[in-house]
């Protein structure tokens, strides 16, 4: 198999193929089959749950699926009304910061784009103005009014999708460009009911489809357009400009770096890419930002100069004038809007926990008592918590005890708390951890009786579904929340979440950051740490046994051999990917059950990739054919299969099959019954044998099985393997045919970085250094 990304899910940043640089050489070929090699999201030049074609609007590899409305709506109607409350917000905020003063070349044009869009000179989008590269104050938190929170029963009982009037207007256009006609309904659903006039008019709307490369949408405009189709067409240059930001996005980029755009949009044969980005921008596609970049060490040392030398005023006055005249250098990021959006009401809703004093729930004795009783890292934990509206914590799966122990603390001091994890998988791990009473918790006081705390999803709790609801603000109805597995938290999510916490309320994000980033853009968690705007708690509490052993030194870049005297680590070499299929279902099937004690449906395959000769599907199948033998009567699926459902892009939804009639695919996902309709299986359901790494996030299985294959070196990192191999509680599997790519992946590839502005949006609020 070949694990290596397809150009569709690569990260377009780094390297990418150019495709043809004239467009219309060939008919529309069909979007990347579901055949193709699929790297894991886990990478971050990589989509979940496959390549952007099924992860761009939650559809299937056939794109029929997408033009229904995902499970998900009501957290996307909740995001409809939060990003439209945000883009009120801002219209009523100053004018755009004047800067860009020294910029010259491209980045002055660009600049000068923005602002004439900004002065009406152009139509009307909503570009943010660039920051000032001065150190700005930490202005006060204030709380502005919130919208009311749609309520989930008001989502419709049904899917709905597009006319189907439209869905036909559209199927003809495409065939009449030789496009696939399977792409119809997401087309419509994505281009409303003018898809068909919007596509003659502007062929390269195609790429707004999931899956569509570049080479594939000038085919389909040069069947429309003839001789008019050119490669220097502007709309052709904005649409790809905006498919070069949307493949970042999936690479987990909320940015990009200006040069860095024009730089592939050159690779992309567009032959202005300057004029590319400028059309974008002006079409309100696209946002610009300016980022002042400090000088590493220049402010400290300056700092420590004037007081190790004692610098009268009158020299601080002289050095202060010439920082003014001194030209600082400056970044151009061009990003879409709705990230940008989302990073913004981020940090601002971080700087009102960061600089809003919590709400005094307990006396400062009772939260002394609440830290006495507890041990370690624990009290420390809740110590912070007791006078900080943000805290974060960070250790290894042991060290989920501690937060664990600060909601029963929180909980007896009657504090409304709760944890709410990315999907099911960390909610019921983490519910069940809180209702083991041997896990550590003080007791409650005199006379206080302590409820039971509650885990929930993210999705739950924005949308009402699970946890404690709303106030009559929209806020969340509650005093303190804990999110866990915090690394998997994107952008738009730590939006929504830091937005709905009410006044004076606490948030604790905790979580191993060695784990793979968020399948979404941003990598919050990693964002926050080094900006160190607020307290910080390192659990000291370590994973126990050869496992904790073995998964603590690849954290460090290390992989070392560990005693395993009950068979906790065990490695199975293969010559190829065969040999690991079949060594993979042997191991499930017959030797843990029979040498460890675990039986097959406790046992979870983690393999890099879906596509290719050992990914998920070939494994999947193996695994049913042995495990759970049938027809597979409806889609391919059986009653009793291990499945996975994905509702929506990031959402990995663990159960079994339970049945099927007309209504659709009946499943149980974690206690609850789930009816997939026929159109959305093949697209949002998947045989949950073997999982890629980013799908088993979250959870922890007494063993695992860990597949390794010869071509799967490209997909491997420190992340991904730490991922994997973490997710075992008892035994561990390696199936291993990388001999030293293994290794070296641990000791020299750490994740790949993403370009985010969080960190220069949380600037302002750091503490300036005496």
């Amino acid at each position: 198999m070949s694990t290596e990304p397809e150009p569709a899910s690569k990260d377009t940043t780094d390297a990418v193929d150019t495709g043809p640089a004239t467009p219309g050489t060939a008919e529309v070929p069909a979007p990347d089959t579901p055949d193709a090699a699929e790297p894991d999201a886990a990478e971050p030049d990589a989509a979940e749950p496959d390549t952007p074609a099924e992860s761009a609007a939650g559809s299937g590899d056939g794109g029929e699926a997408a033009a229904q409305v995902s499970e998900g709506e009501a957290e996307l109607a909740a995001q409809r009304v939060e990003r439209e409350r945000i883009e009120r917000r801002k219209a009523g905020k100053q004018g755009p910061i004047d800067a860009g003063g020294k910029l010259s070349g491209t980045a002055a044009d660009l600049l000068a784009a923005v602002r004439a869009v900004e002065s009406g000179e152009k139509p009307a989008a909503a570009v943010f103005g660039a920051p000032e590269p001065a150190r700005r104050p930490a202005p006060e938190p204030v709380r502005r009014p919130r919208p009311a929170h749609p309520e989930p029963a008001a989502a419709p009982a049904g899917p709905v999708g597009p006319a189907p009037e439209t869905v036909r207007s559209v199927r003809d256009v495409l065939a009449e460009g030789g496009a696939p006609e399977s792409l119809a309904p997401q087309t419509a659903a994505l281009l409303g009911e003018g898809a068909e006039d919007t596509l003659r008019a502007d062929p390269w709307q195609l790429l707004r489809v999931g899956g569509v490369r570049p080479e594939q949408a000038d085919g389909f405009a040069r069947a429309l357009l003839g001789a008019q189709c050119g490669p220097d067409d502007e709309r052709r240059g904005r649409a790809v400009t905006v498919w070069l930001l949307e493949q970042a996005a999936l690479a987990g980029h909320t940015a990009l770096e200006l040069p860095r755009l024009t730089a592939t949009l050159a690779q992309r044969g567009v032959p202005d890419p300057d004029a590319a980005v400028q059309g974008a921008l002006a079409e309100g596609e696209a946002l610009a930002f300016q980022d002042a970049l400090d000088e590493p060490g220049a402010r400290p040392e300056r700092a420590a100069g004037g007081a190790a030398g004692g610098t009268d005023g009158a020299g601080a006055e002289g050095e202060s004038a010439e920082d003014e005249g001194e030209e600082r250098p400056v970044r151009v990021l061009i990003g879409l809007e709705r990230y940008a959006l989302a990073e913004e009401s981020l940090a601002d809703g971080l700087s009102r926990l960061v600089n809003s004093p919590p709400k005094q729930d307990g006396s400062t004795a009772d939260w002394e008592q609440a830290a006495a009783s507890a041990q370690g890292s624990a009290a420390e934990l809740i110590r912070a918590v007791a006078g900080h509206g943000l805290v974060l914590h960070t250790g290894g799966e042991a060290s989920l005890a501690e937060p664990a122990a600060l909601l029963r603390a929180a909980h007896a001091l009657g504090l409304r708390a709760w944890a709410a994890a990315p999907g099911p998988l960390g909610r019921d791990r983490f519910a069940a951890l809180l209702g083991d009473p041997s896990s550590e918790s003080p007791s409650p006081g005199p006379g206080q009786a302590a409820p039971a705390p509650a885990a929930v999803t993210v999705t739950g709790l924005l949308t009402g579904a699970e946890g404690p609801g709303r106030d009559a603000d929209g806020a969340l109805d509650l005093d303190l929340l804990v999110v866990l597995d915090a690394p998997q938290l994107d952008v738009e999510a730590g939006a929504l979440l830091a937005e709905s916490l009410p006044d004076g309320a606490r948030l604790v994000l905790t979580g191993d950051p060695a784990v793979l980033w968020s399948v979404g853009p941003g990598r919050v968690f990693a964002d926050l740490l080094a900006a160190r705007l607020c307290p910080q708690v390192a659990s000291r509490r370590p994973d126990p046994g050869p496992l904790g052993e073995l998964v603590s030194g690849i954290g460090i870049g290390e992989l070392g051999q560990v005693e395993a005297p009950g068979k906790e680590v065990v490695i199975v070499p293969v010559r190829d990917a065969g040999e690991a299929v079949h060594r993979t279902v042997q191991l499930v099937a017959d030797s843990v059950p029979r040498a460890i004690g675990v039986p097959a449906e406790e046992t979870q395959v983690i393999t890099p990739g879906h596509g290719g000769a050992a990914g998920t599907r070939v494994l999947n199948a193996a695994l049913k054919e042995r495990l759970n033998p049938g027809p597979g009567r409806f889609g391919g699926f059986d009653p009793g299969d291990r499945v996975v459902h994905t509702p929506a892009p990031g959402r990995v939804l663990p159960g079994r099959v339970v049945g099927a009639d007309a209504d659709g695919l009946h499943l149980s996902c974690a206690g609850e019954t789930v009816v997939v309709p026929q159109d959305r299986v093949e697209g949002s359901v998947r045989h949950g044998w073997a999982l890629t790494a980013h799908q088993a996030l979250g959870g922890r299985w007494p063993a695992v099985v860990v597949v390794l294959p010869g071509d799967a070196v490209p997909a491997l990192n420190r992340p991904w393997i730490y991922t994997a191999f973490g997710r075992a509680a008892r035994h561990l599997s390696v199936v291993h045919g990388v001999e030293q790519a293994l290794p070296r992946a641990v000791s020299e590839i750490p994740a790949k970085p993403r370009t985010t502005r969080l960190p220069v949006l949380l600037t302002p609020q750091v503490p300036a250094t005496d």
